[in-house]
């Protein structure tokens, strides 16, 4: 057997959801990356409760789509272990070409949040294109073991950051959150706050609500 693989450039398209127009009267734009097995579409309910007329959320698309037991709904998955830097590179581009369409200014009052596997998305997004944010929102999921101090030395002295947890999560245990906390206070020190709440792995409504 005499097999190889090969690799290709293509363009591609893909969708994500808006919640709110961005305008003039904006005074926060959010990119928030979905954790696995949602649609853009919605992840967007858990922002609904915010202002309409000063908050533009924009939740991009994670690309593998794929059908859910037993009910078949459709979910979507932004990466796995395998071609992980390629994958990674196209959804660059692909938070890229959002960013472009939507004008969204550079001094802008961003907050970035990631959810489950849309932390390590939005992560690595923020450190390749040094991205500045108001906040970044870490909310029960893992920190790429790649990155280091020196990718976030370009940040603002005035981001702050938000590691939020359920202590019921089924997928974080103690050890795990224990470690979590430990990579978010040695990539951003004193500019952490972990904010747990008691619950299971699901978005927490309320401190979401109160970032703004």
């Amino acid at each position: 057997m005499n097999s190889q693989e090969k690799e290709i450039t293509y363009h591609s398209r893909n969708s994500y959801s808006i919640l709110n127009e961005l305008t003039a009267q904006t005074k926060t734009v959010w990119f928030v990356c979905h954790g696995m097995g949602y649609l853009s579409r919605y992840f967007l309910k858990y922002f609904k409760d915010l202002d309409a007329k000063e908050n533009c959320i924009i939740a991009p698309q994670a690309p593998s789509k794929y059908y859910i037991q037993p009910k078949m709904h459709v979910g979507a998955n932004w990466l796995t272990r395998d071609e992980t830097k390629a994958g990674m590179k196209n959804i660059l581009n692909y938070f890229d070409g959002i960013f472009e369409a939507e004008n969204i200014p550079k001094d802008a009052n961003l907050i970035i949040l990631g959810y489950s596997q849309g932390v390590s998305v939005a992560m690595r997004y923020m450190a390749k294109r040094q991205i500045q944010c108001s906040q970044l929102v870490l909310h029960s999921g893992g920190i790429p073991k790649e990155l280091t101090v020196t990718d976030f030395e370009y940040l603002s002295d005035d981001t702050k950051v938000k590691l939020i947890y359920g202590t019921e999560d089924q997928y974080l245990d103690e050890a795990r959150i224990a470690l979590e906390s430990e990579r978010a206070s040695e990539l951003f020190g004193n500019r952490v706050t972990v904010l747990p709440f008691e619950g299971t792995h699901v978005v927490n409504v309320a401190y979401i609500n109160d970032l703004v």
